[in-house]
């Protein structure tokens, strides 16, 4: 296939997805963003007055990149888990899209592209949300953007993982429940490590989903538990696995034979 129309095969996969998004908005957005009020709520008025300020910040504005990431990751990673098993198992149309030339990597950034116009949505309007209960401030609105895109690139990849494995609905719901929502709380979302004692700092440290509130808290708050140049080098590294991860599988195959 020539350039031209690898370009129209990529922006069809991704085109269908955005669609959708946009088509079903009260479930695509809005769930975020009525949760995010309810913590904004409940941690504004609730807690944050007890706790008083981290690092020079209110204790809300501390939160909103954890709350943030929690959105990007969760939204990203349902999309393109959820879309790819529906692809696969009722449209069917996944079939068609493997017999065509379209090679495994434009395959693989059709749907993610559909994970990541989402997350970085979902993202931008859960900070516009949070600017109703708290300041927001942009240290660094690269870095911001930079982790948005990141985040949202990473789980939108380990979401196409979950989706080509997923055998039923239960397959693509556990994932989240059960590993993503445990790994964003125990991130960074409420606490910095730096409050923790050794073992939980260390374990803490191995957790992936620290680093990219890690660094997305730097490019709003300047705020930063490790070297942003670490976070970085971490999800660079996780979406380069999930990248070669995802080839193969779509490659050989695997997970997508019925």
């Amino acid at each position: 296939m020539n350039a031209k129309k690898l370009w129209i095969s990529f922006m069809t996969i991704v085109r269908k997805d955005v669609l959708r998004i946009f088509k079903i908005w009260p479930q695509t957005f809005l769930p975020s963003v009525v949760t995010s009020v309810l913590y904004f709520l409940v941690f504004g008025t609730v807690l944050g007055e007890q706790i008083g300020d981290v690092d020079g910040f209110s204790y809300l504005q501390f939160v909103v990149p954890g709350l943030v990431m929690l959105a990007v990751v969760t939204n990203s990673f349902s999309d393109v888990a959820t879309v790819f098993f529906v692809s696969k198992f009722f449209s069917r149309n996944i079939d068609e899209i493997l017999v065509s030339p379209t090679p495994p990597s434009v395959i693989i950034a059709g749907f993610v592209g559909g994970g990541i116009v989402r997350g970085v949505l979902v993202g931008a309007l859960v900070l516009l949300v949070s600017a109703f209960f708290v300041p927001i401030s942009f240290a660094y609105p690269s870095v911001v953007l930079l982790f948005l895109v990141l985040s949202s690139l990473v789980f939108s990849l380990a979401g196409l993982v979950n989706g080509i494995y997923a055998k039923s609905f239960d397959g693509i719901s556990i994932v989240p429940t059960f590993v993503l929502t445990p790994l964003v709380y125990l991130g960074g979302v409420f606490f910095s490590i730096e409050a923790l004692p050794g073992f939980w700092r260390d374990l803490a440290a191995a957790n992936p989903i620290f680093y990219l509130i890690n660094g997305f808290r730097y490019g709003l708050l300047g705020l930063s538990d490790v070297p942003i140049a670490t976070s970085i080098a971490v999800l660079v590294g996780l979406a380069a696995a999930l990248i070669a991860a995802n080839w193969y599988f779509i490659r050989t195959g695997l997970g997508l034979r019925q």
